[in-house]
Protein backbone atom coordinates (compact mmCIF):
# COMPACT_ATOMS: atom_id res chain seq x y z
CA UNK A 1 0.00 0.00 0.00
CA UNK A 2 1.15 3.57 -0.79
CA UNK A 3 2.36 6.04 1.85
CA UNK A 4 0.25 9.14 2.49
CA UNK A 5 2.75 11.45 0.70
CA UNK A 6 2.00 9.55 -2.49
CA UNK A 7 -1.72 10.28 -2.08
CA UNK A 8 -3.14 13.19 -4.05
CA UNK A 9 -6.10 15.38 -3.12
CA UNK A 10 -7.93 17.65 -5.53
CA UNK A 11 -9.35 20.76 -3.84
CA UNK A 12 -12.18 22.39 -5.79
CA UNK A 13 -12.99 25.84 -4.43
CA UNK A 14 -13.28 29.31 -5.95
CA UNK A 15 -12.06 31.14 -2.83
CA UNK A 16 -8.24 31.46 -2.50
CA UNK A 17 -8.43 31.88 1.28
CA UNK A 18 -10.24 28.55 1.65
CA UNK A 19 -7.69 26.84 -0.58
CA UNK A 20 -4.84 28.26 1.50
CA UNK A 21 -6.44 26.91 4.69
CA UNK A 22 -6.77 23.39 3.23
CA UNK A 23 -3.19 23.50 1.94
CA UNK A 24 -1.98 24.59 5.33
CA UNK A 25 -3.68 21.64 7.00
CA UNK A 26 -2.91 18.89 4.48
CA UNK A 27 0.07 19.78 2.28
CA UNK A 28 2.62 18.34 4.71
CA UNK A 29 0.95 14.94 4.39
CA UNK A 30 -0.55 14.84 0.89
CA UNK A 31 0.01 16.15 -2.62
CA UNK A 32 -2.50 18.95 -3.09
CA UNK A 33 -3.91 19.88 -6.49
CA UNK A 34 -6.27 22.84 -6.98
CA UNK A 35 -9.17 23.72 -9.28
CA UNK A 36 -10.86 27.10 -8.83
CA UNK A 37 -14.05 26.07 -10.65
CA UNK A 38 -16.11 23.03 -11.41
CA UNK A 39 -15.35 23.29 -15.13
CA UNK A 40 -11.61 23.41 -14.44
CA UNK A 41 -11.91 20.43 -12.08
CA UNK A 42 -13.68 18.30 -14.67
CA UNK A 43 -10.97 19.07 -17.23
CA UNK A 44 -8.29 18.03 -14.73
CA UNK A 45 -10.19 14.82 -13.99
CA UNK A 46 -10.20 13.89 -17.68
CA UNK A 47 -6.43 13.41 -17.42
CA UNK A 48 -5.77 12.74 -13.73
CA UNK A 49 -7.44 10.67 -11.02
CA UNK A 50 -6.69 11.96 -7.51
CA UNK A 51 -7.17 9.72 -4.50
CA UNK A 52 -9.73 12.04 -2.90
CA UNK A 53 -11.66 15.21 -3.75
CA UNK A 54 -12.54 18.11 -1.41
CA UNK A 55 -15.43 19.97 -3.01
CA UNK A 56 -17.03 23.32 -2.22
CA UNK A 57 -20.73 23.74 -3.01
CA UNK A 58 -21.20 27.46 -3.63
CA UNK A 59 -19.29 28.22 -6.83
CA UNK A 60 -20.19 30.23 -9.95
CA UNK A 61 -21.03 28.58 -13.30
CA UNK A 62 -21.38 25.11 -11.81
CA UNK A 63 -22.10 24.41 -8.15
CA UNK A 64 -20.57 21.56 -6.17
CA UNK A 65 -23.68 19.40 -6.41
CA UNK A 66 -23.50 19.38 -10.21
CA UNK A 67 -19.75 18.73 -10.11
CA UNK A 68 -20.27 15.76 -7.78
CA UNK A 69 -23.06 14.43 -9.98
CA UNK A 70 -20.82 14.51 -13.04
CA UNK A 71 -17.90 12.96 -11.19
CA UNK A 72 -20.08 10.04 -10.09
CA UNK A 73 -21.38 9.47 -13.62
CA UNK A 74 -17.94 9.04 -15.20
CA UNK A 75 -16.42 5.52 -15.12
CA UNK A 76 -12.89 6.80 -14.45
CA UNK A 77 -13.91 9.05 -11.53
CA UNK A 78 -17.02 7.49 -9.98
CA UNK A 79 -15.03 5.62 -7.30
CA UNK A 80 -13.02 8.64 -6.09
CA UNK A 81 -14.19 9.63 -2.58
CA UNK A 82 -15.77 13.10 -2.56
CA UNK A 83 -15.99 15.14 0.64
CA UNK A 84 -18.07 18.30 0.57
CA UNK A 85 -16.29 21.17 2.32
CA UNK A 86 -18.83 24.00 2.58
CA UNK A 87 -20.42 26.76 4.59
CA UNK A 88 -23.90 25.34 3.83
CA UNK A 89 -24.78 23.77 7.16
CA UNK A 90 -28.45 22.89 6.77
CA UNK A 91 -29.49 19.28 7.17
CA UNK A 92 -31.12 19.19 3.73
CA UNK A 93 -27.86 20.44 2.17
CA UNK A 94 -25.91 17.61 3.76
CA UNK A 95 -28.57 15.06 2.79
CA UNK A 96 -28.50 16.21 -0.82
CA UNK A 97 -24.72 16.01 -0.97
CA UNK A 98 -24.60 12.49 0.43
CA UNK A 99 -27.41 11.37 -1.88
CA UNK A 100 -25.28 12.41 -4.87
CA UNK A 101 -22.54 10.01 -3.81
CA UNK A 102 -20.32 12.03 -1.50
CA UNK A 103 -18.74 10.05 1.33
CA UNK A 104 -18.71 12.89 3.86
CA UNK A 105 -19.85 16.47 4.53
CA UNK A 106 -17.69 18.92 6.51
CA UNK A 107 -18.96 22.41 7.33
CA UNK A 108 -16.88 25.55 7.48
CA UNK A 109 -15.16 27.05 9.36
CA UNK A 110 -12.77 24.13 9.06
CA UNK A 111 -11.49 22.33 12.14
CA UNK A 112 -7.97 21.20 11.13
CA UNK A 113 -7.94 18.06 13.35
CA UNK A 114 -11.35 16.95 12.04
CA UNK A 115 -10.37 17.57 8.40
CA UNK A 116 -7.14 15.62 8.84
CA UNK A 117 -8.84 12.64 10.49
CA UNK A 118 -11.73 12.45 8.06
CA UNK A 119 -9.43 12.68 5.03
CA UNK A 120 -7.16 10.05 6.52
CA UNK A 121 -10.06 7.72 7.34
CA UNK A 122 -11.66 7.98 3.91
CA UNK A 123 -8.35 7.40 2.18
CA UNK A 124 -7.78 4.33 4.33
CA UNK A 125 -11.31 3.11 3.57
CA UNK A 126 -10.81 3.67 -0.18
CA UNK A 127 -7.48 1.85 -0.07
CA UNK A 128 -9.10 -1.08 1.72
CA UNK A 129 -11.93 -1.14 -0.83
CA UNK A 130 -9.45 -1.10 -3.70
CA UNK A 131 -7.51 -3.93 -2.10
CA UNK A 132 -10.66 -6.01 -1.71
CA UNK A 133 -11.63 -5.35 -5.35
CA UNK A 134 -8.18 -6.46 -6.45
CA UNK A 135 -8.42 -9.60 -4.34
CA UNK A 136 -11.89 -10.32 -5.72
CA UNK A 137 -10.58 -9.99 -9.27
CA UNK A 138 -7.74 -12.35 -8.46
CA UNK A 139 -10.19 -14.78 -6.89
CA UNK A 140 -12.51 -14.56 -9.91
CA UNK A 141 -9.55 -15.24 -12.19
CA UNK A 142 -8.51 -18.25 -10.14
CA UNK A 143 -12.08 -19.58 -10.05
CA UNK A 144 -12.36 -19.10 -13.80
CA UNK A 145 -9.07 -20.89 -14.39
CA UNK A 146 -10.08 -23.71 -12.06
CA UNK A 147 -13.46 -24.03 -13.75
CA UNK A 148 -11.73 -24.24 -17.12
CA UNK A 149 -9.38 -26.91 -15.79
CA UNK A 150 -12.32 -28.91 -14.43
CA UNK A 151 -14.15 -28.61 -17.75
CA UNK A 152 -11.06 -29.80 -19.59
CA UNK A 153 -10.68 -32.68 -17.14
CA UNK A 154 -14.34 -33.54 -17.63
CA UNK A 155 -13.83 -33.61 -21.40
CA UNK A 156 -10.77 -35.83 -21.09
CA UNK A 157 -12.54 -38.25 -18.75
CA UNK A 158 -15.56 -38.52 -21.05
CA UNK A 159 -13.42 -39.21 -24.09
CA UNK A 160 -11.26 -41.66 -22.14
CA UNK A 161 -14.31 -43.57 -20.91
CA UNK A 162 -15.71 -43.70 -24.42
CA UNK A 163 -12.36 -44.83 -25.78
CA UNK A 164 -12.30 -47.61 -23.18
CA UNK A 165 -15.44 -49.05 -24.72
CA UNK A 166 -14.27 -48.47 -28.27
CA UNK A 167 -10.89 -50.07 -27.53
CA UNK A 168 -12.64 -53.43 -27.47
CA UNK A 169 -13.70 -52.84 -31.06
CA UNK A 170 -10.50 -52.18 -33.04
CA UNK A 171 -12.34 -51.09 -36.17
CA UNK A 172 -13.88 -47.94 -34.74
CA UNK A 173 -10.72 -45.80 -34.78
CA UNK A 174 -11.60 -42.09 -34.53
CA UNK A 175 -15.31 -42.84 -34.29
CA UNK A 176 -15.60 -40.98 -30.96
CA UNK A 177 -13.98 -37.78 -32.23
CA UNK A 178 -16.05 -37.77 -35.39
CA UNK A 179 -19.43 -38.47 -33.79
CA UNK A 180 -18.79 -35.90 -31.08
CA UNK A 181 -18.31 -33.23 -33.73
CA UNK A 182 -21.22 -34.45 -35.86
CA UNK A 183 -23.47 -34.09 -32.82
CA UNK A 184 -22.39 -30.51 -32.16
CA UNK A 185 -22.69 -29.54 -35.82
CA UNK A 186 -26.17 -31.04 -36.16
CA UNK A 187 -27.36 -29.53 -32.86
CA UNK A 188 -26.25 -26.06 -33.93
CA UNK A 189 -28.12 -26.43 -37.23
CA UNK A 190 -31.24 -27.59 -35.40
CA UNK A 191 -31.38 -24.35 -33.41
CA UNK A 192 -32.80 -22.85 -36.62
CA UNK A 193 -35.84 -25.14 -36.30
CA UNK A 194 -38.67 -23.91 -34.01
CA UNK A 195 -39.18 -27.44 -32.63
CA UNK A 196 -35.70 -27.45 -31.12
CA UNK A 197 -34.61 -23.83 -30.68
CA UNK A 198 -35.85 -23.49 -27.08
CA UNK A 199 -34.27 -26.75 -25.96
CA UNK A 200 -30.94 -26.50 -27.73
CA UNK A 201 -29.37 -23.72 -25.68
CA UNK A 202 -25.58 -23.24 -25.80
CA UNK A 203 -25.36 -25.03 -22.44
CA UNK A 204 -27.32 -28.04 -23.71
CA UNK A 205 -25.27 -28.21 -26.92
CA UNK A 206 -22.09 -28.23 -24.84
CA UNK A 207 -23.55 -31.04 -22.73
CA UNK A 208 -24.37 -33.05 -25.85
CA UNK A 209 -20.84 -32.57 -27.14
CA UNK A 210 -19.34 -33.65 -23.82
CA UNK A 211 -21.59 -36.69 -23.42
CA UNK A 212 -21.48 -37.99 -26.99
CA UNK A 213 -18.33 -40.11 -26.38
CA UNK A 214 -20.32 -42.20 -23.90
CA UNK A 215 -22.93 -43.38 -26.40
CA UNK A 216 -21.43 -46.88 -26.61
CA UNK A 217 -19.92 -47.10 -23.12
CA UNK A 218 -22.19 -50.10 -22.48
CA UNK A 219 -20.14 -52.19 -24.93
CA UNK A 220 -17.83 -52.84 -22.01
CA UNK A 221 -20.50 -55.21 -20.69
CA UNK A 222 -20.87 -57.20 -23.94
CA UNK A 223 -18.85 -60.47 -24.11
CA UNK A 224 -15.90 -60.45 -26.51
CA UNK A 225 -17.20 -63.41 -28.51
CA UNK A 226 -20.24 -61.32 -29.46
CA UNK A 227 -18.69 -57.87 -29.72
CA UNK A 228 -15.77 -59.07 -31.85
CA UNK A 229 -17.60 -61.71 -33.88
CA UNK A 230 -16.68 -61.21 -37.58
CA UNK A 231 -19.86 -62.73 -38.94
CA UNK A 232 -23.58 -62.19 -38.54
CA UNK A 233 -24.90 -62.44 -34.98
CA UNK A 234 -27.47 -65.05 -34.02
CA UNK A 235 -30.78 -63.89 -32.57
CA UNK A 236 -29.58 -64.61 -29.04
CA UNK A 237 -26.26 -62.85 -29.66
CA UNK A 238 -28.00 -59.80 -31.08
CA UNK A 239 -30.30 -59.68 -28.06
CA UNK A 240 -27.21 -59.58 -25.86
CA UNK A 241 -25.60 -56.93 -28.06
CA UNK A 242 -28.72 -54.77 -27.71
CA UNK A 243 -28.24 -54.76 -23.95
CA UNK A 244 -25.23 -52.44 -24.34
CA UNK A 245 -27.73 -49.55 -24.22
CA UNK A 246 -28.93 -50.62 -20.78
CA UNK A 247 -25.40 -51.38 -19.57
CA UNK A 248 -24.32 -47.89 -20.63
CA UNK A 249 -27.22 -46.12 -18.94
CA UNK A 250 -26.76 -48.10 -15.72
CA UNK A 251 -23.04 -47.31 -15.63
CA UNK A 252 -23.73 -43.59 -15.95
CA UNK A 253 -26.48 -43.76 -13.32
CA UNK A 254 -24.01 -45.44 -10.96
CA UNK A 255 -21.41 -42.73 -11.62
CA UNK A 256 -24.03 -40.04 -11.09
CA UNK A 257 -25.04 -41.59 -7.76
CA UNK A 258 -21.46 -41.70 -6.53
CA UNK A 259 -21.12 -37.95 -7.17
CA UNK A 260 -24.51 -37.18 -5.58
CA UNK A 261 -25.41 -34.71 -8.32
CA UNK A 262 -27.28 -34.47 -11.58
CA UNK A 263 -25.54 -32.46 -14.27
CA UNK A 264 -26.82 -31.63 -17.74
CA UNK A 265 -24.08 -33.57 -19.44
CA UNK A 266 -24.87 -36.68 -17.35
CA UNK A 267 -28.55 -36.37 -18.18
CA UNK A 268 -27.69 -36.17 -21.87
CA UNK A 269 -25.18 -39.01 -21.50
CA UNK A 270 -27.87 -41.30 -20.02
CA UNK A 271 -30.32 -40.43 -22.77
CA UNK A 272 -27.78 -40.96 -25.52
CA UNK A 273 -26.39 -44.21 -24.13
CA UNK A 274 -29.82 -45.71 -23.56
CA UNK A 275 -31.87 -44.42 -26.49
CA UNK A 276 -29.58 -43.75 -29.47
CA UNK A 277 -30.68 -47.06 -31.04
CA UNK A 278 -34.35 -46.10 -30.97
CA UNK A 279 -35.99 -45.35 -34.33
CA UNK A 280 -38.54 -42.72 -35.27
CA UNK A 281 -41.10 -45.35 -36.32
CA UNK A 282 -40.76 -47.33 -33.07
CA UNK A 283 -38.80 -50.27 -34.50
CA UNK A 284 -35.62 -49.61 -32.54
CA UNK A 285 -34.48 -50.69 -29.09
CA UNK A 286 -34.33 -51.04 -26.10
CA UNK A 287 -37.90 -49.77 -25.49
CA UNK A 288 -39.30 -49.36 -28.99
CA UNK A 289 -39.91 -45.64 -28.45
CA UNK A 290 -41.19 -43.62 -31.39
CA UNK A 291 -41.42 -40.00 -32.50
CA UNK A 292 -40.99 -37.30 -29.88
CA UNK A 293 -40.93 -39.88 -27.10
CA UNK A 294 -37.30 -40.45 -28.10
CA UNK A 295 -35.09 -37.85 -26.37
CA UNK A 296 -33.78 -35.14 -28.69
CA UNK A 297 -30.23 -35.97 -27.65
CA UNK A 298 -30.66 -39.60 -28.69
CA UNK A 299 -32.23 -38.64 -32.03
CA UNK A 300 -29.25 -36.40 -32.82
CA UNK A 301 -26.84 -39.14 -31.80
CA UNK A 302 -28.65 -41.66 -34.02
CA UNK A 303 -27.96 -39.59 -37.14
CA UNK A 304 -24.32 -39.03 -36.17
CA UNK A 305 -23.73 -42.67 -35.24
CA UNK A 306 -25.33 -44.19 -38.33
CA UNK A 307 -23.57 -41.77 -40.70
CA UNK A 308 -20.21 -42.67 -39.22
CA UNK A 309 -20.94 -46.38 -39.30
CA UNK A 310 -21.82 -46.07 -42.99
CA UNK A 311 -18.63 -44.27 -44.03
CA UNK A 312 -16.40 -46.57 -41.93
CA UNK A 313 -15.01 -49.95 -42.89
CA UNK A 314 -16.30 -52.94 -40.92
CA UNK A 315 -15.57 -56.67 -41.08
CA UNK A 316 -19.04 -57.17 -42.51
CA UNK A 317 -18.97 -54.28 -45.05
CA UNK A 318 -16.71 -51.84 -46.90
CA UNK A 319 -16.71 -48.11 -46.18
CA UNK A 320 -19.49 -46.38 -48.09
CA UNK A 321 -18.93 -43.09 -49.86
CA UNK A 322 -20.21 -39.86 -48.35
CA UNK A 323 -22.77 -39.62 -51.13
CA UNK A 324 -24.13 -43.10 -50.49
CA UNK A 325 -24.18 -42.53 -46.72
CA UNK A 326 -26.19 -39.32 -47.22
CA UNK A 327 -28.61 -41.17 -49.49
CA UNK A 328 -29.21 -43.84 -46.85
CA UNK A 329 -29.75 -41.23 -44.12
CA UNK A 330 -32.24 -39.37 -46.32
CA UNK A 331 -34.08 -42.61 -47.14
CA UNK A 332 -34.42 -43.21 -43.41
CA UNK A 333 -36.33 -39.97 -42.86
CA UNK A 334 -39.60 -40.73 -41.08
CA UNK A 335 -38.66 -44.34 -40.40
CA UNK A 336 -35.25 -44.49 -38.73
CA UNK A 337 -34.76 -40.76 -38.19
CA UNK A 338 -36.69 -37.64 -37.15
CA UNK A 339 -37.58 -35.94 -40.48
CA UNK A 340 -36.54 -32.49 -39.26
CA UNK A 341 -33.16 -33.86 -38.22
CA UNK A 342 -32.68 -35.37 -41.65
CA UNK A 343 -33.58 -31.99 -43.15
CA UNK A 344 -30.96 -30.32 -40.95
CA UNK A 345 -28.45 -33.03 -41.84
CA UNK A 346 -28.98 -32.33 -45.55
CA UNK A 347 -28.21 -28.65 -44.93
CA UNK A 348 -24.84 -29.43 -43.35
CA UNK A 349 -23.89 -32.71 -45.01
CA UNK A 350 -20.70 -31.09 -46.29
CA UNK A 351 -19.71 -30.30 -42.69
CA UNK A 352 -20.08 -33.98 -41.80
CA UNK A 353 -17.87 -34.86 -44.76
CA UNK A 354 -15.20 -32.37 -43.69
CA UNK A 355 -15.24 -33.73 -40.13
CA UNK A 356 -14.92 -37.27 -41.48
CA UNK A 357 -11.91 -36.30 -43.57
CA UNK A 358 -10.23 -34.37 -40.77
CA UNK A 359 -10.54 -37.29 -38.34
CA UNK A 360 -10.18 -40.12 -40.83
CA UNK A 361 -8.75 -43.40 -39.49
CA UNK A 362 -5.21 -44.36 -40.38
CA UNK A 363 -6.18 -46.76 -43.10
CA UNK A 364 -8.02 -43.99 -44.92
CA UNK A 365 -11.43 -45.53 -44.58
CA UNK A 366 -13.33 -42.30 -45.18
CA UNK A 367 -14.34 -42.01 -48.83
Amino acid sequence: MNSNKQKSILVIDDTPANIDVVKGVLSDTYQIKVAVSGVMALKILEKQTPDLILLDIMMPEMDGYEVCKRIKHQPNTKDIPVIFLTAKAQEEDESKGLSLGAVDYITKPISPPILKERVKNHLMLKEAQDFLKQQNKLLETKVSERTMQLNELQDVVMVAMGALAESRDPETGNHIRRTQRYVKSLALELTKYPRFSDYLTPEIITSLYKSAPLHDIGKVGVPDEILLKPGKLTFEEFEEMKRHTTYGRDAIVAAEGSMNLTDNFLIAAKEIAYSHQEKWDGSGYPEGLSGDDIPVSARIMAVADVYDALISKRVYKPAFSHTKACSIIIEGSGSHFDPDMVSAFKNIADEFNEIAKEFADKEGEIQ
